[in-house]
């Protein structure tokens, strides 16, 4: 079985730190939620509130309609996925596996016909008899996850699971939980700092700064539509640029380019702030109406090349554009810039809202 989390009014105090102010969140039943933000943001913290290993000072918890505040760990049936494993290292793969359930006495064949298919599941039953000294970081995360998941939990958590794993095995690992998750059918809260990874595997993500939610979404609505400019940085790569809205006209001028943007909620001239995703340009070596730019760098990518434009302004902006053998760009081009205007954030002078809405 799986539950809805509710938590209202959270706070969270070490001392005279308050680390989590005022924190409220719904996440769906059997959904996959990810807990993204910088270290130190409260997130784990948050994570540790929910499973009973950190006390809550203010606010209340709910699975489905069960207020858990003052419920003990060990009664909220909940399994947990450290960053360090946490698997023993005087047990086997399979003994591991059983551990939850024998400390849930339950009957000696229903241990091991469970273990079974939590290892098959996980793809290490050919190493249920090895010790967890002879497996590759990989296949220890995966004994973590049969581990959690054996005991049929109602909650599913995950603190930084993957952060010790090469770069190549996070992307495998990843996508292992991520069948996983919607095979088993779980409520999932996953804890990282990686953008990328929270938007491979999400269903929804509340970015956090400061102990505060700053936006909740599904990674798309976070990614082409970000909430102020914190989210907009830290979810992918942007150019941010400084420009003047003028409302009458509902353009956009920006180093003497103009545009027209219909969505701005502004009723008055301004400065703003636009966000442009290095995708979003359009670049030509043509002397089209554009911005005339000139190329500083570039690094060749494979299927994209990222180039360093500079403009008439001297700012620096990144520009990703495919890569072409027959037309090739290099280092000290003039080129001219058009931008997907439909594509483009627009920001408070103060970088706090985004003035585009969607429809």
């Amino acid at each position: 079985m799986s539950v809805k989390i509710s938590i209202n009014n959270a706070k969270k105090m070490y001392g005279n730190n308050t680390i989590i102010p005022d924190l409220s969140i719904e996440i769906h039943d059997k959904e996959f939620f990810t807990l993204l933000g910088p270290s130190g943001c409260g997130k784990t913290t948050l994570l540790r509130m929910i499973a009973g290993f950190n006390t809550i000072e203010d606010g209340d918890f709910f699975f489905n309609e069960n207020r858990i505040n003052d419920m003990e760990a060990s009664k909220r049936n909940i399994g947990m996925v450290f960053q360090n494993y946490a698997i023993f290292p005087h047990y086997t793969v399979r003994q591991n596996v059983e551990f939850g359930l024998k400390n849930r006495n339950y009957p000696k064949a229903e241990i091991h016909n469970s273990a079974s298919e939590f290892l098959k599941m996980m793809q290490i039953y050919e190493f249920a008899d090895r010790m967890p000294e002879r497996l590759s970081g990989g296949q220890q995360q995966r004994v973590a996850l049969a581990r959690a998941l054996v005991i049929k939990p109602d909650v599913l958590l995950m603190d930084e699971p993957l952060s010790n794993l090469d770069a190549k095995l996070r992307m495998e690992m990843r996508q292992a939980i991520r069948n996983l998750q919607k095979e088993v059918g779980i409520t999932t809260i996953y804890v990282t700092h990686d953008q990328e990874e929270a938007m491979a595997i999400s269903d929804r993500i509340a970015v956090m700064k400061d102990g505060i939610i700053q936006h909740v979404g599904t990674p798309q609505e976070i990614y082409h539509r970000p909430i102020n400019i914190f989210v907009a940085t830290f979810i992918g790569r942007t150019n941010l640029i400084k420009a003047k809205y003028d409302s009458r006209n509902r353009r956009v001028v920006m180093d003497g380019y103009a545009f027209t943007i219909e969505k701005v909620l502004c009723e008055s001239d301004c400065s703003v702030i636009l966000s442009i995703r290095p995708e979003d340009f359009l670049m030509s070596k043509e002397a089209v109406d554009g911005i005339k730019c000139t190329i500083s760098d570039s690094i060749f990518l494979g299927l994209n090349t990222h180039y360093l434009i500079t403009l008439p302004n001297n700012q620096t902006v990144e520009i990703i554009h495919e890569s072409d053998m027959i037309r090739s760009f290099k280092p000290g081009d003039i080129v001219y810039l058009n931008i997907k205007t439909e594509k483009i954030n627009v920001f408070t002078e103060d970088g706090n809202r985004n003035l585009i809405y969607a429809t």
